[in-house]
């Protein structure tokens, strides 16, 4: 094989990169690699996006085609169409794609790259799962444990469908530039070439040709599915927030504050400023993070309107670690189980009691713990606290989605004798200067 005609094969496959990369740049076509179903408008809009990425490819041909063969991808981007957009799509840019060619008297190519259009729709209904289309690969592995499972039998049925549709649309296209038509279809010389290598190495690279702008597009779906999970995260939290002031704590301060208003008028003018304080601070955090001391300014308004309520019976103890200050927590960490201390453990109890929040650092991780003297949980309770306690299973949701396995929430608790709950995450804080996270044990 020629030095020249690998070269020509290797710039076939990185125009075909090139132009992958260019469409997923467009944030109509990324709207488009989202959906599944699509109207008949959306479908013709994706074709045309496919008309201007691969007709321009012919087109570029059919101007120079003795330096830019190789740039031709009309017949790859056509079989792309079918299999990303179905059959309408697919069938719709063939015949636009062709359009350069056909104007250059290449008259059969719109048949033909319609019906390799038509084929990829094919493959596209064909495919055991919708995600399959996006992994077609030309490498699979024989694994006899994984041949034995239908699912993976099946996905490596359409992986051999897929490599075989490609390299049976290259033969159709050799095959029909031999008849007996002038200027039929286009055929780069190295497809004709009697040497086995080059042929092989010709048909290599229409496989690539399609993996590679599958590979990158479905790079593209996944990079916007993690912003749509996000962006959802972001909404639950915010949903979580509001939900997490709960409607008996402000009926009770409201009357708490309508009975000050007569005997301590200036307590409860005080009470109203902290309250106004803790709503005012949920409906404008909007970070999934916060400074530690930012959540323990929220916690002292928060016990400051408890304490009026339950009086002495009530205290509260904080002992914090300087240094883990402006280390970041999950915002609205602490309250929900401050609040849980409050209402089962400490609510019911004759004498009241006391709650003590702890922060400190030890191997580079970041610990919190709330404990309190209440009543207990019972053990039988406190094996399904996780699933069943609103407040404890909403903070470990959260960190579960935020932090993945990297970190421990544990509850440990004692009949007539209190409950304590730990937190232990990665040790990660501010910079003042430019605001950006980095980690304190990196």
């Amino acid at each position: 094989m020629e030095p020249q005609q690998l070269l020509t094969l290797l710039l076939r496959v990185a125009v075909a990169a090139s132009l992958a990369s260019i469409l997923s740049r467009f944030g109509t076509f990324q709207r488009m690699l989202m959906r599944e179903d699509r109207t008949l408008v959306q479908r013709a809009k994706l074709a045309l996006m496919f008309w201007v990425a691969y007709g321009g490819s012919v087109l570029f041909r059919v101007l120079n085609p003795v330096k830019y063969d190789a740039v031709d991808l009309g017949l790859e981007g056509s079989l792309l169409a079918g299999m990303v957009g179905g059959y309408v799509t697919g069938l719709l840019s063939g015949i636009l794609i062709s359009l350069p060619a056909v104007f250059h008297g290449e008259v059969v190519t719109m048949l033909l790259f319609a019906g390799v259009g038509v084929l990829g729709g094919l493959l596209r209904d064909l495919a055991p799962e919708k995600e399959d289309v996006w992994r077609f690969s030309p490498i699979f592995s024989l694994n006899p444990r994984w041949l034995l499972q239908r699912t993976y039998q099946l996905r490596l049925l359409f992986q051999l469908g897929c490599l075989f549709s490609i390299i049976f649309s290259g033969l159709l296209r050799v095959e029909v530039s031999f008849l007996p038509l002038k200027d039929g279809v286009f055929l780069s010389p190295i497809w004709t070439e009697t040497r086995w290598a080059p042929v092989l190495a010709a048909y290599v690279s229409s496989v690539f040709a399609v993996m590679l702008p599958l590979k990158i597009w479905n790079n593209t779906r996944n990079e916007k599915k993690l912003e749509a999970q996000q962006l959802r995260l972001n909404e639950a939290r915010l949903a979580a927030l509001t939900s997490q002031i709960n409607p008996h704590f402000l009926f009770n301060t409201l009357n708490s504050v309508s009975s000050l208003i007569r005997t301590n008028p200036e307590q409860a003018r005080g009470v109203v400023y902290r309250l106004s304080s803790i709503l005012r601070r949920l409906l404008r955090k909007t970070d999934n993070l916060t400074p530690l001391r930012e959540e323990l300014a929220f916690i002292d308004n928060y016990m400051t309107i408890e304490m009026v309520r339950f009086g002495e019976k009530l205290r509260f103890v904080k002992e914090i670690d300087p240094e883990t200050l402006d280390r970041l927590v999950p915002s609205m960490l602490l309250q929900p189980l401050i609040e849980n201390s409050i209402r089962h453990g400490l609510a019911t109890k004759v004498d009241g009691g006391m709650i003590r929040v702890r922060s400190y650092l030890a191997d580079g991780r970041l610990h919190l713990v709330v404990e309190d003297d209440g009543v207990g949980i019972p053990e039988a309770r406190l094996a399904t606290l996780f699933e069943q306690g609103i407040g404890v299973s909403n903070v470990n949701e959260r960190m579960k989605v935020l932090y993945g396995p990297d970190y421990r929430m544990w509850i440990d608790s004692k009949p007539g004798e209190g409950t304590r709950t730990g937190i232990e995450i990665p040790d990660v804080q501010v910079t003042s200067d430019t605001g950006q996270e980095v980690s304190a044990a990196g």
